[in-house]
């Protein structure tokens, strides 16, 4: 499956890397039901068309890989909030994406363990041999691995099934798998009614496992649309500078994201949004988190030596 998605990945790159030039009449931008992030305002208010001059046309997706494929096929130009994870795959295999932004920085996604299998931290070593469901080359599938690692629990001994986050929370219900690796509040909420998570808030801190998304662009739309980019980027740091989490807002943002007031409000807690300064400073400086974080996450998912600190760009913070 691996090789097939790479064959189409590559074959993606270069029909990007041979199309002629053409300048965008409109953009097309990817993002997360279930992921209440503040911009969502002005995507709702119309701010971003406004700001670019051009229409706005915003896709759900469930995962960030799904993003990269619509990317790769020239149905998205921008992603806002893909996984790092997701991206730093893609960047391994070839697909011309840029960083230029961090959207969003909160604890690392949780996994789930059926409640009546009696199994915590304690006794990790007993999920091999068991059967997770976990949405590949993302960020749940990095935390999982990390968790796994932590616990020293040989992932190799486990059956692991590739669902997107609505999926793995039934499957973990159904009782068809003993554990599932999940974001998204709504399935975060159920996969917790069901199961606990291998490790609390606490730990994953102790433990140093956290998790940032990403705003991507693919190359081709970046070079010939640079001032779209910088409108698109400039529209966001608006809005996060609006954001003051009133009910209103809230509300906003819930509506958006397809959640209840409550479920948002409870996301948003968990949520930390860096502002332009703090994304120059510490994500996109020399040795800043962007480069170190996609580095490690080049090392969980592959023995490839890709220089993904090539496709960090922050020229567009300004």
């Amino acid at each position: 499956m691996k090789t097939m998605m790479k064959s189409a990945m590559l074959a993606a790159v270069s029909s990007l890397s041979l199309a002629a030039p053409s300048f965008a009449e409109d953009v097309n931008v990817a993002f997360f039901l279930q992921w209440p992030t503040p911009n969502l305002v002005a995507k709702t208010s119309g701010a971003y068309s406004d700001s670019m001059g051009v229409d706005v046309k915003w896709t759900d997706f469930t995962t960030g890989t799904a993003m990269t494929e619509a990317m790769l096929a020239g149905d998205i130009d921008i992603s806002y909030s893909q996984g790092l994870a997701p991206f730093v795959t893609a960047i391994q295999q070839g697909a011309p994406l840029k960083m230029v932004g961090i959207a969003v920085v909160y604890e690392a996604n949780d996994c789930f363990v059926r409640n009546n299998l009696g199994i915590d931290g304690s006794n990790a070593s007993e999920l091999e041999g068991k059967t997770v469901a976990v949405p590949l080359n993302t960020m749940a599938d990095y935390a999982f691995r990390k968790y796994m690692a932590h616990y020293n629990v040989d992932i190799s001994t486990m059956t692991i099934v590739d669902q997107a986050p609505p999926d793995g929370a039934k499957s973990l219900a159904d009782g068809a798998v003993d554990m599932a690796c999940v974001f998204g509040g709504v399935d975060t909420k159920s996969a917790g009614e069901v199961g606990t998570a291998i490790m609390t808030s606490e730990q994953k801190r102790e433990a140093n496992i956290g998790s940032f998304d990403v705003i991507t662009v693919t190359e081709k739309f970046a070079t010939e649309n640079p001032e779209l980019v910088q409108a698109f980027m400039d529209a966001t740091a608006e809005a996060n500078q609006a954001w003051t989490g009133s009910d209103e807002q809230i509300q906003i943002v819930a509506d958006a994201s397809g959640m209840s007031f409550e479920d948002t409000k409870t996301t948003l807690e968990g949520f930390v949004i860096p502002t332009v300064e703090d994304q120059k400073n510490n994500f996109f400086n020399e040795n800043g988190d962007a480069a170190s974080a996609a580095a490690s996450l080049g090392l969980v998912f592959s023995d490839a030596t890709t220089d993904v600190a090539k496709t960090i760009d922050g020229s567009f913070l300004q």
